[in-house]
């Protein structure tokens, strides 16, 4: 059975930066078993309730500004999945979550970045689930448990974000700039509460992980992270995947659950 993956997108220019991020993503694809879909839980879709989005190909949505003319070339008509879409809205609906469906939307960076790279060919058939940041770690953790068993289906379960995430702390233009120990520290703290199962401790991460509110300014991008460990399932393991950073305090770690 798949696990379900935690992995941080980075910067938009991602699939252009020579990175060791980008590298690991590029190899990802060839390790997994292949999916039967992907299931992309993405920081760039924020809604009030769960939102799933159900279309025959999905749109390349260019969702930032000031970046690269070759950035915004770029497209990845993957192919959605009217099965899968309805797969989840029914397991969050079994948990007691309505999942509204949207048809229109389709694939923003958060999302087709990671894919573009794990999944080139575009042919891998791909959905979003949207979060509600204003619900914290828990209400994600949860939901990720009322996915896990589309994993027993082949589903990917890819949850996609940033492991430090604050864009007033990068060293802009740097990709390769020192890491600053605030950011380690934190990130250092996430890693071994994962490897250790401290469930508790992560959804309070906040309150007890050394620099947390500085780690994330807003939770948008660590909530993802909560989806796929919650749909590890009950009693799963942690694996560490990938551990790197780009523009200094920007970590671009990876984990598995299952």
């Amino acid at each position: 059975m798949l696990p379900a993956v935690f992995v941080s997108h980075g910067a938009p220019t991602l699939p252009l930066d020579a990175c060791p991020a980008r590298g690991f993503l590029k190899e990802l694809g060839t390790k997994l078993e292949r999916p039967r879909a992907v299931l992309c839980v993405s920081a760039h879709w924020e809604s009030d309730a769960p939102c799933v989005n159900s279309v025959l190909v999905n749109p390349t949505i260019h969702d930032f500004y000031g970046f690269p003319e070759a950035l915004y070339r770029m497209q990845y008509p993957a192919p959605g999945s009217a099965d899968l879409a309805a797969r989840t809205s029914q397991a969050l609906g079994a948990a007691g979550y309505a999942a509204g469906v949207d048809r229109m939307r389709g694939l923003d960076h958060g999302a087709w970045v990671p894919l573009m790279l794990m999944y080139p060919e575009t042919d891998m058939p791909a959905i979003q689930l949207s979060i509600q940041t204003r619900l914290g770690p828990d209400h994600h953790f949860k939901l990720g448990r009322a996915l896990a068993p589309l994993r027993e289906e082949g589903v990917l379960i890819l949850g996609s974000g940033g492991f430090v995430h604050n864009l007033r702390t990068l060293s802009r233009g740097q990709i390769a700039a020192p890491e600053p120990e605030w950011a380690h520290d934190f990130a250092q703290w996430i890693g071994t509460a994962l490897l250790e199962g401290r469930t508790d401790d992560l959804i309070d991460y906040r309150r007890r992980a050394p620099n947390g509110v500085k780690a994330h300014p807003t939770e948008e991008h660590f909530l993802p992270l909560f989806v796929a460990l919650g749909a590890g399932g009950k009693g799963a393991s942690a694996t560490r995947l990938h551990t790197s950073t780009t523009f200094g305090s920007l970590r671009m770690d990876a984990y598995a659950f299952g």
